[in-house]
């Protein structure tokens, strides 16, 4: 009997937001009474409805009423953590030695850093209800699981493309790409991120037959491999340098930058354009051509838990499709919980399509699972990009 294949990554992925297409988004509200007809969630005993519990959580993903909501229903106070890079998160967590953290959220394809870093601790299957949590999600787990446990579960799913102030310039899906940032009118007036301007580069360069990669997965192979790419993609960018008005390095200073900083044009997260967007700002998102970059950030249990039934209450909590829609509808990234989409606002649903136009879904470039190696050596091209 042969094996069935596991599935990919941009499998899981596009399975997930083909969930969210324009047909699964305009559901109507009566779906949403049947989606939820087994009833709301439920503390489960007294003795983790009091305490504590503590988060070290990315900045912008628990936007009000999670947490209050979370207070509400169970008595347990959270105290919060944020941080705005997985660097970040990984240089707090060693540390304390994931000390003074119940839970902390690491993006799925960094698993082979998180791993060696060897402060999760396994979850326990029977203190988790992950009935409501789709399908595709669940098999996204699969990669972390090692020494026969669990280590990680997902909390919400977004990208990485351009966004733009609509007042001040003009763009369509059929033209729009990474390649887009660099025309001449953008001069002075583009953000991003160093190692992410560095991999759109990469991926409109192999688009266009400049710089065959496999959509840049080919720089994942080994070390050498990826200097052989990087050694082309790093001279373009330092070249182009004067078209950046800032780098971004949170959800905030994407904001800022869109609103206050000069910024026109940017490579950055879907939540912050998408909550501007949502808020009537003149701000717009869209994948290009060469696809989104997307990712699923989760929760995993620290092994310096002291709080450990309350973090299994925050788990059961965030994986309701209630929860799970707040999460989204605050943040302008994406939930992960079945009936979710249809208590998502219409602002949020509309975003959501104009976002992902066409067969943009199809184009999604999911990140890949990072080497041990690869994140310093990424590292180290785009502090030459920084200080060029």
């Amino acid at each position: 009997m042969t094996a069935k294949k596991p599935a990919s990554s941009a499998e899981l992925t596009l399975s997930a937001a083909r969930r969210f297409s324009r047909r699964t988004m305009l559901k109507t509200a009566t779906a949403a009474g049947a989606a939820l007809a087994v009833g709301p969630w439920l503390v489960k005993d007294a003795f983790s409805s009091s305490g504590e519990l503590n988060l070290l959580n990315w900045s912008d993903e628990l936007p009000d009423p999670v947490v209050p909501d979370f207070t509400k229903k169970t008595g347990i106070k959270v105290n919060t953590t944020p941080f705005s890079q997985n660097e970040e998160q990984i240089n707090k967590l060693q540390a304390t030695g994931g000390e003074g953290f119940d839970l902390y959220q690491p993006t799925r394809d960094r698993q082979p850093q998180f791993k060696d870093l060897g402060l999760t601790a396994a979850l326990d299957p029977k203190k988790l209800d992950n009935s409501h949590v789709l399908p595709s999600f669940i098999e996204a787990t699969k990669i972390w699981e090692w020494d026969g446990g669990l280590h990680w579960l997902p909390h919400c799913w977004g990208s990485e493309a351009i966004s733009w102030r609509t007042d001040l310039t003009k763009l369509e899906y059929k033209t729009l790409s990474y390649g887009t940032l660099w025309n001449d009118e953008y001069k002075g007036k583009v953000q991003g991120r160093p190692h992410s301007l560095l991999l759109g580069i990469g991926l409109w360069m192999d688009a266009t037959g400049k710089l065959p990669s496999n959509r840049m997965a080919d720089a994942f192979k080994d070390p050498d491999t990826f200097k052989k790419i990087y050694d082309v993609i790093l001279p373009f960018a330092i070249e182009h340098k004067p078209w950046i008005k800032q780098f971004w390095d949170s959800a905030d200073n994407t904001k800022s930058g869109l609103l206050e900083n000069g910024v026109v044009i940017g490579q950055t997260w879907d939540g912050p354009a998408l909550s501007l967007k949502k808020d009537g700002k003149p701000v717009s998102y869209m994948a290009p051509q060469e696809g989104a970059i997307a990712w699923i950030d989760g929760w995993s249990l620290s092994s310096g838990a002291k709080n450990v039934d309350q973090a299994y209450e925050w788990l059961n909590y965030v994986h309701t499709p209630e929860a799970s829609a707040k999460v989204a509808d605050g943040s302008g990234y994406n939930p992960i919980a079945k009936g979710s989409d249809v208590l998502l606002s219409d602002a949020a649903k509309k975003n959501f399509q104009e976002a992902y136009p066409e067969d943009a879904l199809d184009k999604l470039w999911n990140r890949i699972p990072e080497p041990s190696w690869f994140g310093d050596l990424r590292g180290e091209y785009a502090e030459k990009y920084k200080a060029s």
